[in-house]
């Protein structure tokens, strides 16, 4: 990597840490899987089904999957979905109230079914030409279960969030059931988030159960579909025992060197900013087949699978099919500020989202350099409307005096800094953040970006409107001293290990506890989801007392999920007597 001069002052080296975690599949099932589109024709062939339908998650490559099978299984009818639907002017009129107008960013979590964008005559037409015909159907696109009747074979094409938005910046996806590709991309993430996604996950949840089969084109060149079973049995084989999503790392305007460092990172972008290696919504997961064969699935698929054995009955009942914790880090060392920014209230996300909670925060230090600093509250005696009007005024170019309105924290290794939504925020440069906080994680007020330009050559969106409506002004410099940074306190010890609390906010509904071991320490999930970080030590060794799941190894930086029905675990160093450190974060069984 490139050069930077305090890479060596922070000791930073590669670490083992792995970009590519799976999910061993059971055994009876290693084998259900097929590699390339030959074998998979094949299979389709074998199968003697007179109608197969691919269902299609949004971001998927439809009309190649529709052409490559048309060629080889000359079909006697084949139904492009995107033709049973509505106009693209009638789905875009549709969806409109959820967009919220001429907003970059922001909309509603939309309550729409796919069914609500079929056009009721040419579904009819379609099904009476399904019906009307004897020979081979092909039916590929977004709502083929809805199309195809009981009897047909179903595949379902999925393709992890990432992977959607990969596509989008690359302009070769539309919107579900538009043709608006070349639209921005910051758009087309937009109305994924709001419509698309939520619509395709309702169908996914629906008809999950009934899938024969589920094709993974995430990778062009190399297909691979699995049996239905095989899915299901590797979610539940995931539900039970310790895992990994598999991380993603993006670039942005103030990103840092850090991650590229100990995560060992191509080289090629300028710098890494985040890195989501605990989003569910949209990470995914590495499923391991006989032979090393890899199939990546979305992670969402394990939380609609088996909710309660994962999250547990508490947390399903409070959040649904929801995974409520997300865990990203936030690479400054090297780089730049954050935007300076306010989370909504929950009265606010619930208004105007349609959310049901709202991303109250945390920032764990896991490293910085000298002088590093957090930005945390407002300063003692800002008046609010100076601060909005010095806000107002960077909109003509006028940089914001932050020393004047915004209070500043040292950060320094291990410190913690507690962020109850309505609290003026960010992370200054020279820091590497572990971010633990609930979901909804784009609903972010950005107020100030000091002046700069994103990654695409464009002003980020600020929204100070937004942001002046949430604000909490009783957030002040005093207050985060006293009451958001390091409210650290033990909870217990024993021999080779110390458990502390760490916070959060008695106005969050998430805990968190460190621990410090040189020796074997025990955990028992409480009947609810636990999600951790190994935040010190090279490497640590998760186990069952009852050798209820396999040794699940560990290394620095990696946060991994031990599902609720798991019940009592362990952790202890890989090397003996090695000073090592897990955070631990899961929701409060009293909110």
């Amino acid at each position: 990597m490139s050069n930077p001069s305090f890479l060596p002052s922070l000791g930073l080296r590669a670490t083992n840490y792995d970009k590519s975690p799976v999910v061993v599949v059971p055994n009876e099932h290693a084998n259900d899987c097929l590699t390339g589109w030959e074998s998979i024709i094949e299979t389709l062939v074998a199968s003697n089904a007179t109608i197969i339908a691919i269902e299609c998650y949004p971001g998927v490559h439809d009309d190649d999957i529709r052409s490559r099978l048309e060629l080889a299984l000359s079909p006697e009818l084949v139904i492009d979905t995107k033709h049973v639907f509505k106009s693209t002017s009638e789905i875009d009129a549709l969806v409109a109230p959820d967009l919220g107008g001429d907003d970059p960013v922001f909309g509603r979590l939309s309550s729409l079914h796919i069914d609500a964008f079929l056009d009721s005559n040419k579904l009819a037409n379609t099904i009476q030409n399904i019906a009307a015909t004897t020979g081979r159907i092909l039916i590929v696109g977004p709502a083929a279960t809805l199309i195809a009747p009981q009897n047909a074979l179903f595949v379902f094409a999925d393709m992890p969030r990432w992977e959607g938005q990969l596509r989008q910046r690359s302009g070769s996806v539309d919107n579900l059931g538009t043709h608006n590709r070349g639209l921005k991309a910051s758009l087309q993430y937009k109305r994924a988030f709001f419509i698309d996604w939520r619509v395709a996950d309702r169908l996914k949840r629906a008809t999950m159960a009934k899938w024969d089969f589920l094709l993974d084109t995430t990778h062009h060149d190399s297909p691979k579909m699995i049996t239905g079973a095989a899915h299901l049995a590797a979610l539940t084989a995931a539900s039970t025992r310790p895992f990994r999503v598999v991380p993603f790392f993006d670039p942005g305007p103030w990103g840092g060197q850090w991650m590229k460092e100990v995560c060992d990172l191509p080289a090629g972008p300028p710098n890494y900013a985040w890195c989501f290696d605990c989003v569910p919504e949209e990470n995914s997961l590495l499923l391991e087949f006989n032979d090393g064969v890899r199939v990546e699935i979305p992670s969402i698929n394990l939380v609609f699978y088996q909710p309660l054995k994962l999250l547990g009955e508490a947390v399903y009942g409070r959040f649904g099919a929801e995974f409520p914790i997300r865990f990203d880090f936030l690479d400054t060392i090297g780089g730049g500020n954050l935007s300076f920014q306010v989370h909504p209230t929950t009265e606010y996300a619930r208004e105007h989202f349609n959310l049901g909670y709202t991303q109250d925060e945390s920032y764990y230090i896991l490293d910085a350099q000298p002088g590093a600093e957090v930005f945390l509250g407002c300063k003692n005696g800002t008046n609010p409307d100076e601060m909005i009007t010095a806000l107002e005024a960077t909109k003509s170019g006028v940089t914001f005096p932050d020393e004047k309105f915004a209070a500043r924290f040292p950060a320094k290794k291990h410190d913690h800094f507690l962020i109850p939504s309505g609290t003026l925020h960010c992370s200054g440069a020279g820091s590497m953040v572990l971010e633990i906080s609930a979901t909804p994680y784009i609903f972010t007020f950005k107020l100030w970006d000091w002046n700069r330009l994103g990654l695409d050559g464009q002003p980020r969106p600020v929204n100070i409107a937004r942001g002046k409506e949430v604000i909490d002004w009783s957030r002040d410099e005093g207050y985060a001293r006293d009451q958001l940074v390091n409210q650290i306190t033990e909870i217990d010890q024993g021999d080779g290990w110390v458990e502390e609390r760490t916070g959060l906010h008695e106005s969050e509904f998430i805990e968190t506890r460190r621990h410090w071991f040189t020796k074997k320490v025990t955990h028992d999930t409480q009947g609810g989801v636990n999600v951790l970080n190994l935040i010190q030590g090279s490497e640590a060794i998760v186990e069952s007392p009852t050798e209820a799941f396999p040794s699940f190894v560990v290394h620095y930086a990696e946060t991994f999920i031990v599902p609720a029905g798991v019940g009592n675990y362990t952790i202890r160093p890989a090397v003996a007597a090695e000073k090592c450190a897990t955070l631990k974060a899961f929701v409060r069984t009293q909110p």
